[in-house]
C-alpha cells in the first residue's frame, strides 16, 4: 500500500478561494493586509510541483527566523540553495529588499543635522547594518554639524577592513569638512571594539587635530544597534 502522503493531491494557490490568493488579496484589501510570506510569494510568483509559493515563502522566512533584515543579508547563492528558488527569483527578492533599504535611507533625510551618536547611527544604519562583510564609512560635517557627504572608503571581509587615513582626510579636505564621524560595521553582531579599532580611532583623532578637522565620533554598527566611542568616553 502506498503512503497517504504520496497520494495526497497537491493544491495550488490557483485553487484557493480568491480572497486568500496573495495577488487578489492585495488588490482587494491593500498591501498592509498581507503577511510577509504573502508579499514574498507575490515576488516569487511560483512555487514547486509539491509546494505552493506561499509555503516556499514561509520556509524561506523560517530559515532566518522571520527576520527581514537577516533575509536581506543572504547572497544570491544563499537564496538559490533553497529548492524552488532559482536565479530569477533570487534576483527579484534581492532587488526588492535593496529598494526597501534605499527607501529607509531616503526617509532619514538627505542632509540631516547630527546632534548625537543616535543621529549618526540612524543616518548610517541602512548602509551598514545588513552587510555580510565589513565596510568603513565616513560622515563629513560643516560648521553647523550638517552632513555634507557620506562615503564608503573601504570594504573587506567578514573579519575586518582597512581604513586608510590618507584617503579619509583627503576627502575631508576636498569637501572642506569642519568635522568627521567614522563608522564601520561588525557583521558578527559583536559591538565590542577590537584593539585595532581603538588604535585606529586614536590615530584618526590625532591626525584630525593636526589638520583642524576634528573626529567627533567613531561608531561600530551591527544589525541590533551601535557602539559610540564618544558616548563611552573613548575619544
Amino acid at each position: 500500500m502506498q503512503n497517504f502522503e504520496e497520494n495526497r493531491e497537491f493544491t495550488s494557490v490557483k485553487a484557493w478561494a480568491e480572497d486568500d490568493r496573495p495577488r487578489e488579496k492585495l488588490i482587494k484589501k491593500g498591501k498592509a493586509a498581507l503577511s510577509d510570506a504573502e508579499l514574498l510569494a507575490i515576488l516569487m510568483n511560483t512555487g514547486t510541483r509539491n509546494e505552493t509559493v506561499v509555503d516556499l515563502s514561509k520556509r524561506l522566512l523560517a530559515s532566518v527566523n522571520y527576520d527581514l533584515a537577516a533575509l536581506s543579508r543572504l547572497s544570491l547563492k544563499d537564496l538559490m540553495r533553497f529548492k524552488g528558488v532559482g536565479e530569477a527569483k533570487a534576483v527579484t527578492i534581492s532587488a526588492a529588499l535593496e529598494l526597501g533599504r534605499r527607501r529607509r535611507d531616503s526617509e532619514v533625510g538627505r542632509k540631516p543635522k547630527i546632534s548625537s551618536s543616535k543621529d549618526a547611527y540612524e543616518y548610517l544604519a541602512s548602509s551598514l547594518s545588513d552587510l555580510p562583510h565589513e565596510e568603513f564609512w565616513i560622515l563629513l560635517l560643516n560648521k553647523a554639524n550638517t552632513v555634507i557627504g557620506k562615503y564608503s572608503v573601504s570594504a573587506g571581509g567578514f573579519a575586518g577592513t582597512v581604513a586608510d587615513q590618507r584617503i579619509i582626510f583627503k576627502k575631508a579636505l576636498e569637501e572642506q569638512a569642519c568635522g568627521i564621524i567614522l563608522a564601520h560595521n561588525h557583521p558578527s553582531g559583536n559591538l565590542k571594539p577590537s584593539q585595532a579599532d581603538i588604535k585606529l580611532t586614536k590615530t584618526m583623532k590625532e591626525s584630525g587635530n593636526i589638520l583642524d578637522i576634528p573626529v567627533f565620533d567613531h561608531l561600530i554598527i551591527t544589525a541590533s544597534g551601535y557602539f559610540s566611542f564618544a558616548d563611552e568616553g573613548m575619544l
